[in-house]
């Protein structure tokens, strides 16, 4: 849907609705915008003088060797470009000044937008097609102003400036170049109608290209340990041979019209000199001057005209660009606060009543659960891969909204709760644990400037990880890099615990917060747990059943419903289902 969209933008020679949404951004720099513009008016007048004064040069001074006037005249001339030049660096430089404050207000608002967003919107979206929207396509609205609309209008007004001179100064030598006229600007609209087909398919393969590289990269360990290299080598190979004949596409596009324009430029010059100067040399009908303004005047003509179909779709990709952007600043996906409820403190009591949640439509995942976690206490939440475990954890954080039922904090709805405040209260570990590019301290602060480095100091010591941090280079300026790729996934948890620790939450959820680690890291984890979840309600999602004996309850949920209750022990004797599951644990575990 969206590709289609983009081709009806692209296809529209200019889309004044989109263009006169995205000049909504320029009224906070109304005086670049002025200066634009102005500079681009003033271009084409100054830029239609020069011709002129040629003329006035050869006709009444050089011909009759008047050498002050000469001079004066050359002076004039060198003054007239000088302030070509000057209007040319006001033009280029506030132009583009105009496009990348407008780029910078965009991008902080689409970047805002995102943020709000529902988890779901997340979840379903390529993260790759998030990050063009951001950086590629914002950069490349920047062009409609300072290669693109600015370029254009500056360029026809030369044209207007130029046509306007011809014909005053003489309409026969005007009438030989205008005739050549319609078949340049012809072959421009049949360039602009190939040259947009061919860089849209320019654009799907950059866009396929990126797509693959950045999923290859992610997952390049699966593609080193099943050593497919030379399989993923040739299908790149291929992705790459599209990429490079989309673009040779191009290049034969250019490399035809070009010529062709330039033909026609020299044959209306060659038809200039030979009738201006047949009229010269006969009846003094066309002057030297003429004969050579005309020769100037015409490149200023058909310069602009060769390139304005690119300027076109320079205009055009970045009208699809914004396009692009608007389409997701209207997307209605964010998050519904309509929560009023402000807290200071939860005392962590959470209940569940017949909840029922799906995250396809007709397709649920938690069919009516039911169960109570009081003040205090550390719950356990077992079952098999797909019961309902995970989602629990971001419905008690509000990532979605449940179909039915009601979750309840301190007897309160969470929807009542305004999410910050509710999220504030809670923190949650889980098994894949995610860490910025930045130091450790930072990634335990989030930023906040409440925390203080002497406190995430004290937190690290009591849950017993202090020593481990310190044992780092920098300790809690050590830079974990992308995703903490320079520790270990233990390591990487043991961050994670000091980073919920340090907030004081009310309620803490641990999800899978063990599995897949080192034994040493184990047992820091071990000990961190037991402090963390000392004194506030605690929810442990665990596949690993020994982990979790000393819970207060256990909960064990089968396909979305709650099928067990109780301590461990309880459940044990009650030879069930976490029986079975703890009987096939044990065995693997001594086997």
């Amino acid at each position: 849907m969206e590709q289609k969209k983009n081709n009806k933008v692209a296809g529209k020679a200019f889309d004044s609705k989109l263009f006169f949404r995205l000049m909504q951004f320029v009224k906070d720099y109304r005086m670049q915008f002025i200066i634009a513009s102005l500079s681009t008016i003033l271009l084409a007048v100054v830029a239609a003088v020069r011709p002129w004064l040629l003329k006035e040069l050869v006709d009444n001074y050089i011909t009759f060797k008047n050498a002050p006037m000469i001079l004066q005249y050359t002076i004039y001339m060198f003054m007239a470009l000088f302030a070509e030049v000057f209007l040319q660096f006001l033009f280029i430089y506030y132009a583009n000044l105009l496009g990348q404050n407008i780029i910078k207000d965009l991008r902080l608002k689409i970047y805002n937008h995102l943020m709000q967003f529902k988890m779901q919107y997340f979840s379903t979206t390529p993260v790759g097609k998030m990050v063009t929207r951001v950086v590629t396509d914002i950069e490349t609205i920047a062009s409609v102003f300072g290669q693109g609309l600015f370029m254009i209008i500056s360029d026809l007004l030369k044209m207007v400036a130029v046509m306007i001179l011809m014909i005053y100064m003489n309409w026969q030598l005007s009438l030989i170049v205008l005739a050549v006229l319609p078949l340049i600007i012809y072959a421009t609209r049949i360039f602009q109608i190939k040259i947009i087909g061919a860089f849209q398919d320019v654009r799907n393969q950059i866009a396929n290209l990126n797509s693959f590289v950045q999923e290859r990269v992610s997952g390049m360990k699966i593609v080193q340990l099943f050593s497919r290299e030379a399989i993923e080598y040739q299908k790149f190979e291929s992705i790459n041979e599209k990429h490079r004949r989309a673009h040779v596409k191009t290049v034969w596009y250019f490399s035809i019209f070009f010529p062709i324009a330039e033909i026609l430029t020299s044959i209306a010059l060659g038809f200039v000199v030979w009738y201006g100067g047949l009229k010269a040399a006969t009846n003094n009908a066309i002057s030297i001057g003429e004969i050579m303004s005309f020769i100037m005047m015409s490149q200023m003509l058909f310069r602009p005209l060769r390139q304005i179909a690119d300027k076109f779709n320079t205009l055009q990709m970045g009208m699809v660009a914004a396009d692009r952007v608007f389409t997701i600043l209207d997307e209605d996906e964010k998050e519904l606060d309509l929560g009023k409820h402000l807290t200071s403190h939860i005392k962590g009591n959470i209940s569940f009543k017949d909840v029922k949640f799906s995250y396809i439509k007709d397709q649920p995942i938690l069919k009516g659960i039911s169960f109570e976690v009081k003040q205090g206490e550390t719950v356990a939440i077992v079952g098999a891969t797909g019961a309902g475990k995970s989602t629990i954890i971001n419905l008690l954080n509000r990532f979605y909204n449940i179909d039915s039922g009601a979750i309840l904090i301190d007897g309160i709805n969470i929807a009542d709760y305004q999410i910050t405040s509710l999220r504030n209260h809670i923190a949650v570990v889980l098994q894949d644990v995610f860490l910025f590019a930045d130091t450790i301290f930072n990634n335990i602060i989030l930023t906040n400037k409440n925390i203080t480095l002497e406190q995430v100091e004290e937190a690290a010591e009591k849950i017993g990880i202090k020593k481990f941090v310190e044992s780092l280079p920098e300790g809690f300026n050590y830079n974990v890099k992308e995703r903490g790729a320079m520790l270990s996934s233990g390591q990487r948890q043991l961050i994670a615990f000091l980073r919920a620790y340090v907030t004081q939450p009310s309620i803490l959820i641990l999800d899978e917060a063990t599995s897949s680690i080192d034994s040493y890291s184990e047992k820091l984890i071990q000990k961190a747990t037991k402090r963390i979840t000392q004194g506030r309600t605690s929810i442990i999602i665990a596949h690993r059943l020994a982990t979790i004996k000393k819970a207060d309850k256990i909960i064990v949920l089968d396909k979305g419903l709650v099928v067990e209750q109780g301590t461990h022990k309880d459940l044990l004797e009650k030879q069930g289902y976490y029986s079975k599951l703890y009987e096939i644990q044990f065995i693997k575990a001594t086997a």
